[in-house]
Protein backbone atom coordinates (compact mmCIF):
# COMPACT_ATOMS: atom_id res chain seq x y z
CA UNK A 1 0.00 0.00 0.00
CA UNK A 2 1.28 3.41 -0.50
CA UNK A 3 0.77 4.35 2.91
CA UNK A 4 3.14 2.07 4.09
CA UNK A 5 5.58 3.34 1.55
CA UNK A 6 5.41 7.17 2.63
CA UNK A 7 3.22 7.48 6.33
CA UNK A 8 1.80 10.55 6.71
CA UNK A 9 3.03 12.74 10.58
CA UNK A 10 1.73 16.22 10.81
CA UNK A 11 4.02 18.54 8.35
CA UNK A 12 5.97 21.43 9.73
CA UNK A 13 5.61 24.90 7.62
CA UNK A 14 6.70 24.08 3.94
CA UNK A 15 9.48 25.85 2.54
CA UNK A 16 7.80 26.67 -0.72
CA UNK A 17 4.05 25.73 -1.89
CA UNK A 18 4.78 23.30 -4.57
CA UNK A 19 2.21 20.96 -5.01
CA UNK A 20 1.02 18.86 -7.85
CA UNK A 21 -1.99 18.87 -9.37
CA UNK A 22 -3.84 16.95 -11.86
CA UNK A 23 -4.71 20.29 -14.37
CA UNK A 24 -0.99 20.05 -14.71
CA UNK A 25 -0.75 16.60 -16.04
CA UNK A 26 -1.01 14.44 -18.94
CA UNK A 27 -3.87 12.58 -18.78
CA UNK A 28 -2.30 9.25 -19.20
CA UNK A 29 -0.32 9.94 -15.89
CA UNK A 30 -1.27 6.66 -13.65
CA UNK A 31 -2.96 8.39 -10.72
CA UNK A 32 -0.82 6.24 -8.05
CA UNK A 33 2.67 7.94 -9.70
CA UNK A 34 0.83 11.35 -8.78
CA UNK A 35 0.39 10.28 -5.48
CA UNK A 36 3.37 9.47 -4.90
CA UNK A 37 4.94 11.98 -6.04
CA UNK A 38 3.09 14.51 -4.27
CA UNK A 39 3.90 12.24 -1.00
CA UNK A 40 7.62 12.83 -2.42
CA UNK A 41 6.84 16.92 -2.53
CA UNK A 42 5.82 16.48 1.20
CA UNK A 43 8.76 14.57 2.43
CA UNK A 44 11.26 17.18 0.77
CA UNK A 45 9.37 19.58 2.64
CA UNK A 46 9.86 17.57 6.08
CA UNK A 47 13.58 17.07 5.09
CA UNK A 48 14.20 20.46 4.71
CA UNK A 49 12.95 21.84 7.77
CA UNK A 50 14.47 18.93 9.37
CA UNK A 51 18.26 20.12 8.14
CA UNK A 52 17.49 23.20 8.25
CA UNK A 53 17.65 23.06 12.31
CA UNK A 54 21.40 23.12 12.11
CA UNK A 55 22.35 24.55 8.42
CA UNK A 56 21.81 28.21 8.48
CA UNK A 57 21.25 29.39 4.88
CA UNK A 58 22.58 27.25 1.74
CA UNK A 59 19.51 26.39 0.08
CA UNK A 60 20.69 25.72 -2.98
CA UNK A 61 23.35 23.46 -2.23
CA UNK A 62 21.16 21.55 0.06
CA UNK A 63 18.71 21.33 -2.61
CA UNK A 64 21.24 19.88 -5.19
CA UNK A 65 22.82 17.50 -2.00
CA UNK A 66 18.83 16.31 -1.63
CA UNK A 67 18.51 16.18 -5.81
CA UNK A 68 21.28 13.96 -5.82
CA UNK A 69 20.35 11.49 -3.32
CA UNK A 70 17.00 11.43 -4.89
CA UNK A 71 18.13 10.73 -8.64
CA UNK A 72 20.60 7.93 -7.34
CA UNK A 73 23.96 10.19 -7.94
CA UNK A 74 27.01 11.01 -6.01
CA UNK A 75 27.92 14.64 -5.28
CA UNK A 76 30.84 16.35 -4.61
CA UNK A 77 30.83 19.19 -1.99
CA UNK A 78 34.45 21.69 -3.11
CA UNK A 79 34.46 25.02 -0.03
CA UNK A 80 37.01 26.25 1.73
CA UNK A 81 36.62 25.16 5.53
CA UNK A 82 34.56 26.04 8.50
CA UNK A 83 31.73 26.12 5.68
CA UNK A 84 29.96 23.04 7.33
CA UNK A 85 30.36 20.67 4.05
CA UNK A 86 30.64 17.82 6.65
CA UNK A 87 27.79 19.03 8.77
CA UNK A 88 25.43 19.36 5.99
CA UNK A 89 26.39 15.71 5.09
CA UNK A 90 25.90 14.31 8.67
CA UNK A 91 22.84 16.43 8.81
CA UNK A 92 21.31 14.80 6.18
CA UNK A 93 22.14 11.33 7.46
CA UNK A 94 20.48 11.62 10.98
CA UNK A 95 17.49 13.68 8.64
CA UNK A 96 17.20 9.88 6.42
CA UNK A 97 17.33 5.90 8.42
CA UNK A 98 19.97 4.84 6.43
CA UNK A 99 23.68 3.21 7.81
CA UNK A 100 26.30 5.73 7.77
CA UNK A 101 30.25 5.85 7.82
CA UNK A 102 32.27 8.29 7.35
CA UNK A 103 35.94 7.69 5.79
CA UNK A 104 38.73 10.88 6.85
CA UNK A 105 40.94 10.14 3.43
CA UNK A 106 44.83 10.89 4.62
CA UNK A 107 47.53 10.34 2.17
CA UNK A 108 48.40 6.42 3.76
CA UNK A 109 45.17 5.43 3.37
CA UNK A 110 45.09 2.49 1.68
CA UNK A 111 42.28 0.63 -0.73
CA UNK A 112 41.66 -2.32 1.92
CA UNK A 113 40.84 0.21 4.54
CA UNK A 114 38.12 1.36 2.37
CA UNK A 115 36.79 -2.00 0.72
CA UNK A 116 37.91 -4.25 3.50
CA UNK A 117 40.17 -7.31 3.00
CA UNK A 118 40.29 -11.19 3.14
CA UNK A 119 41.59 -12.32 7.03
CA UNK A 120 42.59 -15.68 8.56
CA UNK A 121 40.49 -16.88 11.23
CA UNK A 122 40.65 -19.99 13.27
CA UNK A 123 37.43 -21.85 14.17
CA UNK A 124 37.70 -22.17 17.95
CA UNK A 125 36.12 -25.95 18.11
CA UNK A 126 38.37 -27.48 15.06
CA UNK A 127 41.55 -25.22 14.84
CA UNK A 128 40.91 -25.08 11.07
CA UNK A 129 41.66 -22.23 9.18
CA UNK A 130 40.06 -20.24 6.66
CA UNK A 131 39.93 -16.95 4.72
CA UNK A 132 36.85 -14.99 6.11
CA UNK A 133 35.96 -11.40 4.62
CA UNK A 134 35.92 -8.32 6.50
CA UNK A 135 33.42 -5.77 5.07
CA UNK A 136 35.20 -2.18 5.15
CA UNK A 137 33.58 1.04 5.77
CA UNK A 138 32.49 1.10 2.35
CA UNK A 139 29.41 -1.47 3.33
CA UNK A 140 26.76 1.27 4.51
CA UNK A 141 24.14 3.35 2.92
CA UNK A 142 25.74 6.54 2.98
CA UNK A 143 29.02 6.97 2.77
CA UNK A 144 30.90 10.41 3.55
CA UNK A 145 34.30 10.65 2.26
CA UNK A 146 35.92 13.45 3.83
CA UNK A 147 38.67 15.77 2.04
CA UNK A 148 38.64 13.03 -0.87
CA UNK A 149 41.75 14.38 -2.23
CA UNK A 150 43.60 13.89 0.32
CA UNK A 151 44.46 10.49 -0.72
CA UNK A 152 46.58 9.07 -3.53
CA UNK A 153 44.22 7.99 -6.62
CA UNK A 154 45.05 4.30 -6.06
CA UNK A 155 42.73 4.63 -2.64
CA UNK A 156 40.50 6.86 -4.65
CA UNK A 157 40.20 4.63 -7.41
CA UNK A 158 38.58 1.93 -4.64
CA UNK A 159 35.46 3.79 -4.54
CA UNK A 160 35.10 3.66 -8.62
CA UNK A 161 33.12 -0.03 -8.47
CA UNK A 162 31.37 1.03 -5.90
CA UNK A 163 30.02 4.59 -6.89
CA UNK A 164 29.68 2.56 -10.33
CA UNK A 165 28.23 -0.97 -9.77
CA UNK A 166 27.05 -0.51 -6.13
CA UNK A 167 29.62 -3.07 -5.57
CA UNK A 168 33.07 -4.47 -4.73
CA UNK A 169 35.22 -6.81 -6.24
CA UNK A 170 37.88 -8.32 -3.15
CA UNK A 171 40.39 -11.17 -4.05
CA UNK A 172 38.05 -11.93 -6.84
CA UNK A 173 35.12 -12.24 -5.27
CA UNK A 174 32.15 -9.29 -5.80
CA UNK A 175 30.18 -8.10 -2.80
CA UNK A 176 27.03 -6.73 -3.70
CA UNK A 177 26.49 -2.76 -1.57
CA UNK A 178 22.77 -2.42 0.43
CA UNK A 179 20.44 0.22 -1.63
CA UNK A 180 20.56 2.80 -1.71
CA UNK A 181 24.13 3.54 -2.01
CA UNK A 182 25.42 7.12 -1.96
CA UNK A 183 29.23 8.76 -1.76
CA UNK A 184 28.70 12.22 -0.84
CA UNK A 185 32.71 14.07 -0.97
CA UNK A 186 33.72 16.92 0.13
CA UNK A 187 37.27 18.43 -0.87
CA UNK A 188 38.95 21.60 -0.10
CA UNK A 189 39.75 23.74 -3.03
CA UNK A 190 42.30 26.06 -2.01
CA UNK A 191 45.00 23.67 -0.13
CA UNK A 192 47.23 22.43 -2.57
CA UNK A 193 49.73 20.82 -0.54
CA UNK A 194 49.68 17.36 0.10
CA UNK A 195 46.55 16.65 -2.00
CA UNK A 196 46.38 14.58 -5.07
CA UNK A 197 43.46 15.80 -7.93
CA UNK A 198 40.78 13.25 -8.47
CA UNK A 199 41.15 10.97 -11.72
CA UNK A 200 38.86 12.26 -14.16
CA UNK A 201 37.50 9.19 -14.54
CA UNK A 202 36.35 9.21 -10.79
CA UNK A 203 34.98 12.94 -10.85
CA UNK A 204 32.47 11.70 -13.93
CA UNK A 205 31.01 9.21 -11.37
CA UNK A 206 29.80 12.03 -9.22
CA UNK A 207 26.14 13.17 -10.63
CA UNK A 208 27.01 16.83 -9.09
CA UNK A 209 29.72 18.85 -8.48
CA UNK A 210 28.62 21.49 -5.76
CA UNK A 211 30.05 24.71 -4.77
CA UNK A 212 29.80 25.71 -1.52
CA UNK A 213 30.43 29.24 -0.41
CA UNK A 214 30.42 31.76 1.97
CA UNK A 215 26.88 32.58 4.04
CA UNK A 216 25.67 36.30 4.00
CA UNK A 217 26.31 38.64 6.75
CA UNK A 218 22.10 37.79 8.42
CA UNK A 219 23.04 33.91 7.84
CA UNK A 220 26.31 33.80 9.64
CA UNK A 221 25.22 36.12 12.42
CA UNK A 222 22.04 33.32 12.71
CA UNK A 223 25.21 31.13 12.94
CA UNK A 224 26.46 32.25 15.65
CA UNK A 225 23.70 32.32 17.44
CA UNK A 226 23.10 29.01 16.35
CA UNK A 227 26.12 27.23 17.32
CA UNK A 228 27.62 28.96 20.40
CA UNK A 229 24.52 28.13 22.92
CA UNK A 230 24.02 25.47 24.94
CA UNK A 231 21.26 23.49 23.27
CA UNK A 232 22.16 21.75 20.37
CA UNK A 233 18.92 20.60 17.97
CA UNK A 234 18.53 16.65 17.28
CA UNK A 235 16.88 15.56 14.34
CA UNK A 236 14.17 13.36 13.49
CA UNK A 237 14.58 10.83 10.77
CA UNK A 238 12.39 12.01 7.80
CA UNK A 239 12.76 8.81 5.54
CA UNK A 240 13.51 5.66 5.46
CA UNK A 241 15.80 3.38 2.53
CA UNK A 242 12.74 1.42 1.87
CA UNK A 243 11.08 5.38 1.03
CA UNK A 244 14.11 6.55 -0.84
CA UNK A 245 14.05 3.99 -3.40
CA UNK A 246 10.30 4.44 -3.89
CA UNK A 247 11.48 8.35 -4.86
CA UNK A 248 13.90 7.01 -7.15
CA UNK A 249 11.27 4.95 -9.04
CA UNK A 250 9.23 7.48 -9.23
CA UNK A 251 11.55 9.90 -10.22
CA UNK A 252 12.41 7.39 -13.60
CA UNK A 253 8.68 7.69 -14.55
CA UNK A 254 8.30 11.67 -15.14
CA UNK A 255 7.97 12.49 -18.80
CA UNK A 256 10.44 14.30 -20.31
CA UNK A 257 9.23 16.40 -23.91
CA UNK A 258 11.07 16.03 -26.70
CA UNK A 259 12.16 19.95 -27.02
CA UNK A 260 13.67 19.00 -23.57
CA UNK A 261 15.71 15.85 -24.76
CA UNK A 262 17.15 18.03 -27.68
CA UNK A 263 17.99 21.44 -25.61
CA UNK A 264 20.23 19.07 -23.20
CA UNK A 265 21.97 17.45 -26.30
CA UNK A 266 22.45 20.40 -28.14
CA UNK A 267 23.91 22.14 -24.23
CA UNK A 268 26.13 18.70 -23.77
CA UNK A 269 27.59 18.59 -27.75
CA UNK A 270 28.10 22.45 -27.80
CA UNK A 271 30.55 21.61 -24.75
CA UNK A 272 32.77 19.37 -26.65
CA UNK A 273 35.73 21.49 -28.80
CA UNK A 274 35.38 18.57 -31.73
CA UNK A 275 31.61 18.79 -32.34
CA UNK A 276 30.35 20.79 -34.91
CA UNK A 277 27.73 22.59 -33.14
CA UNK A 278 31.03 23.64 -30.85
CA UNK A 279 30.84 27.45 -30.11
CA UNK A 280 34.30 29.57 -30.97
CA UNK A 281 35.12 30.00 -26.87
CA UNK A 282 34.87 26.52 -26.82
CA UNK A 283 37.00 25.52 -29.63
CA UNK A 284 39.54 27.69 -28.18
CA UNK A 285 39.19 27.25 -24.28
CA UNK A 286 38.05 23.84 -23.82
CA UNK A 287 40.66 20.50 -23.94
CA UNK A 288 37.77 18.05 -23.33
CA UNK A 289 34.01 18.39 -23.05
CA UNK A 290 31.53 15.82 -21.60
CA UNK A 291 30.50 12.17 -22.64
CA UNK A 292 27.29 11.14 -22.73
CA UNK A 293 27.05 10.77 -18.61
CA UNK A 294 26.84 14.33 -19.13
CA UNK A 295 23.61 14.35 -20.44
CA UNK A 296 21.95 11.82 -18.70
CA UNK A 297 22.26 13.20 -15.16
CA UNK A 298 20.92 16.27 -16.66
CA UNK A 299 17.82 14.68 -17.53
CA UNK A 300 17.68 12.64 -14.09
CA UNK A 301 18.33 15.46 -12.23
CA UNK A 302 15.77 17.68 -14.09
CA UNK A 303 13.22 15.16 -13.57
CA UNK A 304 13.56 15.56 -9.11
CA UNK A 305 13.50 18.98 -9.72
CA UNK A 306 10.49 18.86 -11.60
CA UNK A 307 8.99 16.95 -8.77
CA UNK A 308 10.57 18.91 -5.69
CA UNK A 309 9.00 22.20 -7.84
CA UNK A 310 5.48 20.34 -8.11
CA UNK A 311 5.54 19.60 -11.89
CA UNK A 312 5.33 15.69 -13.43
CA UNK A 313 7.49 17.18 -16.53
CA UNK A 314 10.97 18.49 -16.98
CA UNK A 315 11.39 21.88 -18.44
CA UNK A 316 14.32 23.89 -20.56
CA UNK A 317 14.35 25.57 -16.49
CA UNK A 318 15.34 22.12 -14.68
CA UNK A 319 18.25 21.81 -17.10
CA UNK A 320 19.90 25.38 -16.93
CA UNK A 321 19.29 25.56 -12.74
CA UNK A 322 21.36 22.30 -12.74
CA UNK A 323 23.89 22.82 -15.75
CA UNK A 324 26.31 23.75 -13.71
CA UNK A 325 26.90 21.24 -10.93
CA UNK A 326 26.65 18.64 -13.78
CA UNK A 327 29.17 20.23 -16.44
CA UNK A 328 31.50 21.74 -14.27
CA UNK A 329 33.77 19.29 -13.44
CA UNK A 330 33.05 16.90 -16.89
CA UNK A 331 35.07 20.40 -19.15
CA UNK A 332 38.38 20.28 -19.07
CA UNK A 333 39.66 23.50 -20.26
CA UNK A 334 42.94 24.19 -21.95
CA UNK A 335 46.11 26.28 -20.70
CA UNK A 336 45.15 29.31 -22.82
CA UNK A 337 41.74 29.19 -20.88
CA UNK A 338 43.74 29.33 -17.72
CA UNK A 339 46.32 31.58 -18.12
CA UNK A 340 43.63 34.43 -19.51
CA UNK A 341 41.87 33.68 -16.45
CA UNK A 342 38.46 31.85 -17.86
CA UNK A 343 36.69 29.70 -15.33
CA UNK A 344 34.66 26.70 -16.47
CA UNK A 345 31.52 28.16 -14.99
CA UNK A 346 31.95 30.84 -17.19
CA UNK A 347 32.15 28.55 -19.82
CA UNK A 348 29.62 26.96 -19.08
CA UNK A 349 27.83 30.01 -18.58
CA UNK A 350 28.52 31.28 -22.33
CA UNK A 351 27.04 28.15 -23.73
CA UNK A 352 24.14 28.18 -21.82
CA UNK A 353 23.47 31.58 -23.32
CA UNK A 354 24.33 30.82 -26.74
CA UNK A 355 22.29 27.47 -27.37
CA UNK A 356 19.95 27.21 -29.09
CA UNK A 357 16.15 27.21 -28.02
CA UNK A 358 13.90 27.96 -30.83
CA UNK A 359 10.11 27.14 -30.40
CA UNK A 360 11.12 25.42 -26.99
CA UNK A 361 10.58 28.46 -25.16
CA UNK A 362 6.68 28.32 -25.84
CA UNK A 363 6.83 24.96 -24.44
CA UNK A 364 8.51 25.83 -20.94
Amino acid sequence: MIEDVFPRPPEPPAPHDAELNSADLDSNVDERDLDLAKQLVRAYRRLTTEIGKRIVGQSEVLEQLLIAVLARGHCLLEGVPGLAKTLMVRSLADAVDLSFRRIQFTPDLMPADITGTDIIQEDSGTGARQLVFEKGPIFAQMILADEINRTPPKTQAALLEAMQEHSVTVGGRTYELDEPFFVLATQNPIEQEGTYPLPEAQRDRFLFHVRVDYPTRDQERQILEQTTGAVTEELQAVLTGQQIVACQRIVRRVPTPDHVYEFVLDLVRMSRPRESEAPPLVREFVEWGPGPRAAQCLISSGKVRALLRGRYHVTIDDIEALALPVLRHRIVPTFSAEAQGYTVDQIVGEILAAAPRGAANALV
